[in-house]
């Protein structure tokens, strides 16, 4: 249907094409025709007729080209409004929710989406989906620590969680004192192992000399009684 309606309208259009080309051909040999009367002084009946003949070609011109004009608009505006705009309108939404599906793949959304429902195994599983697609972001081993001791009441699993992640990646200077830090503190306040404690602080000040990592540790080790 689509594709015969195309057909009708091209050849309407060439058809205006056409006659309005034959129009223009007509009008000009008859003003040429007319300027050889009127030079030549004879036949002023002739003259007369061939006058009315040009205004008629005029008015018929005129007409065409009007037709022609319509036709023409209606033509280029039907494949604008079933092809082009359609294409825009396909690229445009595809730009947005093209963006939209990124954000969705953000490695944590699915965890983030767990914990909320408290479905605390469940976000678990996806932090450490999302610590595989991203193993230097040291946010989903925290994370799963943190279930791991608030919700679970499992400090000891938070400690493999911790030691796991120190232990199996080359992390840079920040995030390795973070997770050591946070390390000491459930060995400190959540399983009272002070010795424990002490050491990772110890550790942190031998591998960070004089950087404000060690400046801390020495901190916490005189705050928990343990310098």
């Amino acid at each position: 249907m689509k594709w015969g309606l195309y057909v009708v309208m091209a050849i309407a259009v060439a058809f205006a094409w056409f006659k309005f080309a034959a129009a223009e051909k007509k009008l000009e040999e008859d003003k040429k025709a007319q300027i050889e009367l009127r030079n030549s002084g004879e036949d002023d009946e002739a003259a007369a007729k061939l006058a009315n003949d040009i205004k008629s070609r005029e008015d018929e011109k005129t007409f065409t080209g009007i037709l022609l004009a319509f036709l023409t608009a209606g033509l280029v505006g039907i494949v604008f409004v079933i092809h082009v705009l359609p294409a825009i309108a396909h690229r445009f939404t595809h730009a947005v929710y093209d963006s939209a599906e990124m954000v969705e793949k953000d490695p944590m959304h699915d965890a983030r989406a767990k914990v909320a429902q408290g479905d605390w195994p469940g976000a678990i599983e996806a932090f450490r989906a999302a610590a595989a697609a991203d193993p230097l972001n040291r946010l989903p081993y925290v994370e799963i620590a943190k279930i791991q001791i608030d919700q679970l009441e499992d400090p000891a699993a938070a400690v493999d969680t911790l030691r796991h992640a120190i232990e199996g990646q080359e992390w840079q200077e920040n995030d390795a004192a973070y997770l050591m830090f946070r390390l000491a503190e459930i060995y400190e306040t959540s399983l009272g192992d002070h010795n424990s404690a002490a050491t990772i602080m110890n550790q942190v000040i031998d591998q960070f000399p004089e950087t404000r990592h060690s400046a801390n540790a020495r901190h916490k080790l005189r705050e928990w009684g343990l310098a």
